[in-house]
């Protein structure tokens, strides 16, 4: 008998036919909507393997609907959504996708926001589109700029170091934070300086986040950390949304205590609170920092590697709780 398969969305064609040829697939094809908690548990029941994206949660009532289950491949880099224990004491794989694959694409997101905000690009939209058009040189839509500005750079993994390789095409002064500060030649090769949090937050004019989520970095950005910024100073988040402290965002945007911010990911998502969608200083994406055609469809495909290999009963890349594996 085939294998069955749950796509909770819909995914590039090569590697849905990569599934289809060995599988039976069940896929919701409305790529508007999230699958409701009801809704996988019904999907999953008679299913070999599951496969998952960002917004999906997978709680252990759901994995435990399924008897059948597997594998659940995800194209998430940390599956934060997925319950690791509950697929572990299953002996279930939760397998996800290299970071690295989403390096250049988020670093050019990342600029995209920041340019954006920097030059009042999405509020110049709107006012257009409404058939208002201010003066051509008139202070209405005057702007920080970019040239000249100083840039910090929160997290010097690979989105950080790609981000920062794009910022020597322009005339800024650089700063970086990381714990792990960079090797001499990195520094020299990407010129940057290291400085601590809090003098990066006090001189930049632009705070990019490329930390990832863990305890210590929840809220590494809160109330304090925001009284820190210039208040002409912008927050640029691709990175994780719970590395900010929303609620306090909301307040200093609100307030005119920093001057804007753009943001590809939110601490709740997929809900947005309608304070943050109704600030004009804002520009919010909505969590896109991976589309791009090409890079979505190896994303696809690692994940149809991976579900393969777990439903051909052999161990798959990328598991994100090798420990099912020890030696009992």
């Amino acid at each position: 008998m085939r294998p069955r398969v749950f796509v909770t969305q819909p995914i590039a064609a090569s590697a849905l036919a990569r599934l289809e040829a060995v599988a039976d697939v069940a896929i919701n094809n409305d790529p508007l909507h999230i699958c409701t908690r009801d809704e996988l548990i019904a999907a999953v029941r008679d299913a070999d393997a599951l496969y998952c994206m960002l917004h999906d949660r997978v709680d252990a009532g759901v994995i435990d609907a399924a008897p059948r289950l597997k594998v659940i491949g995800s194209t998430t880099v940390t599956p934060a959504d997925i319950d690791l224990a509950a697929a572990s004491r299953r002996r279930i794989p939760v397998t996800a996708v290299p970071s690295s694959y989403l390096d250049d694409a988020t670093a050019d997101l990342a600029w995209a926001l920041l340019f954006a905000v920097g030059r009042r690009l999405a509020e110049s939209d709107r006012l257009v589109r409404a058939g208002i058009i201010p003066g051509s040189q008139s202070c209405y839509l005057e702007s920080l700029g970019i040239s000249g500005r100083t840039l910090g750079i929160v997290g010097m993994g690979g989105v950080g170091k790609a981000a920062a390789r794009r910022a020597r095409g322009f005339p800024l002064r650089r700063l970086y934070h990381d714990p792990r500060r960079l090797s001499a030649d990195e520094e020299r090769e990407l010129d940057f300086t290291w400085v601590e949090l809090d003098e990066l937050l006090r001189e930049s004019d632009y705070v990019s986040l490329h930390v990832n989520l863990r305890p210590e970095t929840r809220h590494l950005i809160g109330e304090r950390e925001l009284g820190l910024m210039k208040p002409t100073a912008y927050l640029i988040n691709t990175a994780r949304g719970p590395i900010v402290d929303e609620a306090a965002l909301i307040r200093a945007l609100g307030s005119g205590r920093i001057a804007g911010a753009g943001l590809d990911v939110f601490e709740h998502e997929p809900g947005i609170p309608a304070e943050l969608r109704g600030l004009p200083n804002t520009v919010l994406a909505a969590h896109i920092g991976s589309a791009v055609r090409e890079l979505r469809e190896k994303m696809a495909n690692t994940c149809v590697d991976t579900i393969l290999e777990a439903l051909a009963g052999r161990r798959p890349a990328h598991v994100k709780n090798p420990e099912i594996y020890a030696a009992a």
